[in-house]
């Protein structure tokens, strides 16, 4: 049987039914950390480096990505593409003009067994300077640790798990928290790292000032979840094709989405791609089209994605820091006219705050400030897992996992369920994670601890 003392188990001078209630949060709370800390670990460091994924994969791979500035003219962009393909052989589906003078050329090129390698090039004498996996950048490959996707839709939907359930942990941390008439441990820190007191007014006081902002990285973070970011997703854009409203013509649409040629803003995954419509007209190509799409605006940094057939377009997408620049225009590949032409200004009012909730959670909405900002958060994060485990191995039994013990009026134990089944509703697979831990709960340390 797990003990503790009547001072960790509820607040001094409360009444049996509160004290009962603060049992059943303790208990839940144990069990919500039980299963997100090691994630939370494993998502703040990797979240914490890909806060600065620009500056990392600039200097990791600066030989590739930087060029010496020049006063040369620009070679053509089917010049830079036309070398890329002599030194790696395969179809061109996508070109990336420079972002700055300093910036190479991207050439993305699929090789006869469907592989993607993105080749760099020099834009001032379309000298190819060398290749990498698509999405193979150490960014890329952290962001892909950050959401579990090497491991398949089944990891990812563990994320989801975690997301939902650190929002539970939050909001039973925080009663947890919550003075009393207390003075210690609510802002401050007593004892020193010898005791327990310090590692749970540590945890207590990060927690505290740190909890909204963990709640707002859960639910900014739920739109890439596997199942609730999906439905969502779907919900949102409605049924035409999936753009925002306000942008949906009477095109012929492929059956390509926009997510499938790479990324895009989370607003427009579900987005078809319309068809060339002028084929009488030879093709533009894709010297033309670039040009096109400067004489448009499109901010620098933008992707153009190569037609895929006749009836294909050209694409052009581009997702700045700066949201209100945010914009993706098809081209008519014969006649060069745009077909659709949306900005963030045509998200609607749930796209627009997702987009910009999306923005702030990856660093990019406030500039630097925004960065360390977020850095901060994640460090909170790990000190609050690592002030977790501390206070809960000075606390623990020998031999014993420390479950925190069943409330005397078990139907506190109910009413917190009750409270906790809201974000079941609201997460299905956190719902269907609460269920299981119910049920190990009544197997198992209940029954132990009768």
């Amino acid at each position: 049987m797990t003990t503790v003392s009547s001072a960790e188990a509820a607040p001094a001078r409360a009444t049996p039914r509160a004290a009962s209630f603060y049992r059943a949060v303790w208990r839940w709370h144990f069990y919500a950390g039980l299963l997100t800390l090691p994630f939370l670990i494993l998502l703040a460091v990797t979240g914490g480096l890909y806060l600065f994924r620009a500056e990392i994969d600039g200097l990791i791979h600066r030989d590739l990505k930087r060029v010496e500035i020049r006063s040369d003219a620009p070679v053509a962009a089917s010049k830079m593409v036309e070398n890329a393909l002599a030194a790696f052989p395969g179809q061109a589906v996508k070109f990336v003009p420079p972002e700055t003078p300093a910036s190479a050329a991207e050439v993305t090129v699929r090789d006869a067994a469907g592989a993607r390698k993105v080749v760099h090039v020099d834009p001032y004498d379309g000298r190819v300077l060398g290749q990498i996996p698509d999405k193979g950048t150490v960014m890329w490959i952290v962001r892909q640790i950050h959401s579990l996707a090497y491991f398949g839709p089944v990891a990812n939907g563990v994320i989801e798990i975690v997301g939902g359930w650190s929002i539970l942990l939050v909001g039973t941390g925080l009663y947890l928290w919550w003075p009393r008439g207390r003075k210690g441990g609510v802002v401050s820190v007593r004892g020193d790292a010898g005791k327990r007191i310090f590692w749970r007014d540590l945890h207590a006081v990060t927690g505290a000032f740190a909890g909204f902002f963990i709640v707002f990285l859960a639910i900014t973070g739920m739109p890439w979840s596997v199942l609730w970011g999906d439905q969502v997703n779907r919900w949102a854009n409605g049924n035409n094709f999936g753009y925002p409203a306000g942008v949906r013509v009477a095109l012929p649409m492929s059956d390509e989405h926009l997510h499938h040629a790479g990324p895009t803003s989370w607003s427009l995954e579900q987005a078809r791609v319309p068809e060339s419509v002028a084929k009488a007209a030879a093709p533009i190509g894709l010297d033309a089209a670039v040009a096109k799409f400067d004489g448009l605006g499109l901010v620098r940094g933008y992707a153009v994605n190569l037609p895929s057939g006749p009836a294909g377009v050209y694409t052009g997408s581009v997702y700045p820091k700066d949201l209100s620049r945010q914009r993706v225009i098809h081209l008519d590949q014969y006649s060069g006219e745009p077909l659709i032409d949306m900005s963030f200004a045509d998200y609607g009012p749930l796209g627009k705050w997702l987009e910009w909730g999306i923005n702030v959670h990856m660093g990019q909405e406030f500039g630097l400030a925004n960065q360390l900002f977020m850095l901060a958060v994640c460090i909170a994060i790990v000190l609050l897992a690592v002030s977790a485990g501390m206070m809960w191995w000075k606390r623990r039994p020998a031999g014993s996992l420390g479950v925190p013990p069943l409330p005397p009026e078990r139907r506190t134990l109910y009413g917190v369920l009750a409270i906790l089944a809201i974000g079941g509703v609201v997460f299905p697979l956190v719902g269907a994670s609460l269920v299981v831990m119910l049920a190990l709960d009544r197997l198992f340390w209940a029954k132990a601890e009768a």
